[in-house]
Order: structure tokens, then C-alpha cells, then sequence
């Protein structure tokens, strides 16, 4: 992992809001917002499924394009119901019992 990866993380977050609040046409994350919560669920099972089959295959490749495609899908379906990535540490922070 390197440094820079929270801060793009907070850069596609912010780019996710931006496409919540101001849709542009044309964007793919403008499309899946206004397609709703059932398409925006229906993608996060989709890219589930094929990170876990990607896994399986052995490519790494793959796998992290896969687990990319996840975490951008999975980030679009919690800023469009008022979840940031920062709830869902806390939570897991919470969990943890070092």
C-alpha cells in the first residue's frame, strides 16, 4: 500500500458527491446514480461475483481489477444513500480489539 492511496480514495469520493449533487452527462457515475438504488445494487453483486471468480482464477491482474471495479461500485451505492468510506472504517475500527 502506498501513501497516496487514502488520499485517492478522498478524491473519488469527492468526485462521486460532485456527481450526486451536479449529474453530468455523459459520466458513467451520473448514469448509475440516476439508474437508482436497484441498478447501483445490482452493480456491487455483479463486480462481487467477479472478484470472487477472478480470485479463483489466479490472475492478479484481474483480481485487481475486479476488486477496483468493486470498491468504486460499493462507494457509489454509499454516497448515494449519505454513507461515506469514513463510516464504514470507524466501523470497522470499532470491531477491532487490538
Amino acid at each position: 500500500m502506498t501513501e497516496k492511496t487514502p488520499d485517492f480514495l478522498t478524491t473519488l469520493e469527492t468526485l462521486i458527491r460532485d456527481r450526486i449533487d451536479s449529474p453530468i452527462k455523459g459520466s458513467y457515475t451520473s448514469e448509475l446514480i440516476a439508474a437508482g438504488q436497484k441498478r447501483m445494487a445490482q452493480k456491487v453483486g455483479e463486480e462481487a461475483v467477479e472478484l470472487a471468480l477472478a480470485s479463483v482464477s489466479g490472475d492478479r491482474g484481474e483480481t485487481i481489477d475486479e476488486a477496483a471495479d468493486l470498491l468504486y461500485h460499493v462507494l457509489v451505492l454509499l454516497h448515494s444513500q449519505g454513507i461515506e468510506l469514513a463510516d464504514v472504517v470507524a466501523t470497522l475500527a470499532s470491531r477491532h480489539k487490538a
